[in-house]
C-alpha cells in the first residue's frame, strides 16, 4: 500500500509564501509523475504542477512564475513553493503520485488527503 502525506497549509496574507510538502511511503517503485492539484469551494479539482521522473515540470496557466515544484529522490518526497500568493489560490491541495505498471499497462494512482491553502487579502 502507497500512503501520501501532505504538510505545510495554511492561513497567510496576499503575497506572502508557504512551502507544501509531501512525503510518499510504502511500496513505491517506477515513479512516472509526483504532482500537486487544488481544489476550490464548488470548483473541479485542477493540476497545478506536475513533475517527472525525468525532472520535467509543468504548471498550470495561473501559477506560472510563482510557484515551483521540486522532489527529493531519496525521501520519496515533493515540494510546492508557492510565492506571491493570491485570494485566488485558496483551495485544499492535493499530493498525487503515479507510478507506471510496467507489463500490465497504465498507471497506479495514489491521492493525499489535502492540505488547505488560505490566502486572505
Amino acid at each position: 500500500q502507497v500512503q501520501l502525506v501532505e504538510s505545510g497549509g495554511g492561513l497567510v496574507q496576499a503575497g506572502q509564501s508557504l512551502t507544501l510538502s509531501c512525503a510518499a511511503s510504502g511500496r513505491i517503485f517506477s515513479i512516472n509523475t509526483m504532482d500537486w492539484y487544488r481544489q476550490a469551494p464548488g470548483k473541479q479539482r485542477e493540476l497545478v504542477a506536475s513533475i517527472s521522473s525525468g525532472d520535467n515540470t509543468n504548471y498550470a496557466d495561473s501559477v506560472k512564475a510563482r510557484f515551483t515544484v521540486s522532489r527529493d529522490i531519496a525521501k520519496k518526497a515533493v515540494y510546492l513553493q508557492m510565492n506571491s500568493l493570491k485570494p485566488e489560490d485558496t483551495a485544499v491541495y492535493y499530493c498525487r503520485l503515479t507510478m507506471n505498471r510496467g507489463s500490465y499497462g497504465g498507471m497506479y494512482i495514489y491521492w493525499g488527503q489535502g492540505t488547505q491553502v488560505t490566502v486572505s487579502s
